[in-house]
């Protein structure tokens, strides 16, 4: 199997927008209503939407291939850009979505890998994210990985309120064994 990471550009916009609406449909539609779905894939994955995210230049996408086919995508953010003020010390992972066919094959821990790459490279001293309190398999992936929870925060799926948990790591190096 050949893992390939390619940092996004504008002219991956259409498939960035394919890849997000499909992997986050296919990971939160059977909790959802299909009205709260259709109200946040509408708002978070308009093409304006993911254009603005893509000309910040304290944001980075990053696609990871398998065998030159597209398993999924990587969103960090630094500074201002990130979803909650965690300080400049701090790089969000705010997503970080596999398509179903590639879960389970370590991708996940490979993009870990790149945004702990990254934050040291930018100097931060942690990595967080924000994970559904109700994805338990994501939230037993993260602890795995070393994060822990320190907070939490709202997210609205359309007009649905829901909580999600943040949960930080700290870098000394790269961690993702």
């Amino acid at each position: 199997m050949t893992i390939t990471i390619k940092k996004c550009s504008h002219e991956d916009l259409q498939l960035l927008q394919e890849i997000s609406i499909e992997t986050f449909n296919d990971t939160f539609k059977d909790q959802n209503s299909p009205d709260h779905m259709r109200a946040y894939l509408e708002r978070a994955f308009n093409s304006k939407q993911l254009e603005k995210e893509l000309s910040n230049n304290t944001s980075e996408f990053f696609f990871i291939c398998s065998n030159e086919e597209l398993a999924g995508y990587l969103k960090v953010n630094m500074n201002d850009a990130q979803s909650e003020n965690m300080g400049d010390e701090s790089l969000e992972i705010e997503r970080i979505y596999i398509r179903n066919t590639f879960q389970k094959h370590g991708l996940g821990k490979i993009l870990l890998n790149k945004a702990a790459e990254i934050a040291l490279e930018h100097n931060k001293k942690k990595i967080w994210l924000g994970v559904w309190e109700k994805n338990q398999n994501a939230i037993a992936f993260y602890k795995k990985m070393g994060f822990v929870q320190t907070g939490a925060h709202s997210f609205y799926m359309g007009d649905d309120e829901q909580i999600d948990f943040i949960m930080t790591k700290t870098l000394t190096h790269i961690t993702f064994p």
